[in-house]
């Protein structure tokens, strides 16, 4: 039962990476489209999802409170400042999104500065909280918030949802900004490979430890094909291809990463036994998820229905 909770727990993370990410690093690009009609197609393509995109946070985040309390308090404790930034830059990214429409020629450039400011903080210190769990040292606890490894994650993060977001514009909008889109994919696909290259260096122990279990030696399998595959269907320019891939490639790291810091919540701090609710608790909780998850996924499907057939 204990697996099984953190399986939900990872699952929900993985599921807010992979579609809040196009979200975030859509508001990124705003830096580089300055067009108002490129800027106002991205703003459409992105407001039937986001609020949905989110709700994997939420449950993320009560799941790990109710599931595993001690870690829960641990983080909250350890990283309440940024995740209160954070969390402050989600509201401000959604409120420069929904107001976008209704503001002034004036005050609309500022409130596009506001997309992008916001989009990249909260996904910077996404990444950086993440380096700062993977970081944590047997006697030290997590690492100083100014060292490599969370400073890598969180811009290792902005350079794969910049990546993201440029396939899923590709492939949602099209030809109207599908030029500098592809441009900018090289880049990025450049850029993220040689910081995922970086992480392995300094996170070696962690991918040792991946490779001697069977999922793990599929997972960095499929990392290594996928590199390689991307780069292809970025020169072939099919954008619903390159998204599937960066999709993939963001879920075989993350399953990567996870079979190599298992059985551990935060490295040399909590283990999944240790730090685990009681049994009936777990059951609890694992009832309604098995309710509120299939829910959500279907109101994302439905969602994704109805922008495709806006298209």
């Amino acid at each position: 039962m204990t697996d099984l909770s953190a399986f939900v727990i990872c699952l929900s993370l993985l599921l807010y990476l992979l579609l809040d990410g196009t979200d975030l690093g859509g508001g990124m690009l705003f830096c580089w489209f300055h067009d108002d009609e490129q800027r106002e197609l991205m703003t459409h393509s992105i407001l039937p999802v986001w609020d949905a995109n989110e709700t994997w946070l939420v449950l993320m985040a009560g799941g790990l409170l109710a599931l595993f309390p001690p870690v829960y308090a641990l983080l909250l404790s350890e990283l309440s400042v940024p995740l209160f930034v954070m969390l402050l830059a989600l509201l401000m990214r959604a409120m420069a999104l929904e107001y976008r429409a209704q503001s002034s020629t004036r005050l609309r450039p500022w409130l596009d500065r506001v997309m992008a400011g916001c989009s990249a903080m909260a996904t910077f210190i996404q990444g950086w909280c993440a380096g700062m769990v993977i970081g944590a040292q047997p006697h030290t606890g997590l690492p100083d918030g100014l060292s490599l490894i969370p400073l890598i994650s969180g811009m290792g993060l902005m350079v794969i949802n910049s990546l993201l977001a440029c396939c899923w514009i590709g492939w949602r909008i099209g030809d109207r900004v599908q030029p500098l889109a592809a441009a900018q994919s090289g880049l990025w696909w450049l850029l993220a490979l040689t910081i995922f290259l970086a992480e392995c260096y300094f996170n070696a122990d962690i991918w040792r430890q991946s490779w001697l279990r069977p999922l793990g030696k599929v997972a960095i399998g499929a990392i290594l094909l996928l590199w390689i595959a991307l780069p292809l269907a970025l020169w072939r320019a099919r954008p619903l291809c390159q998204l599937i891939l960066t999709l993939l490639l963001i879920g075989a790291v993350f399953t990567g990463l996870l079979c190599g810091l298992y059985p551990w919540l935060v490295p040399y701090q909590f283990t999944l036994s240790n730090s685990a609710s009681s049994p009936v608790t777990q059951g609890f909780v694992l009832t309604g998820a098995v309710i509120a998850m299939p829910l959500t996924l279907l109101y994302h499907s439905w969602s994704f229905w109805v922008e495709r057939r806006a298209k």
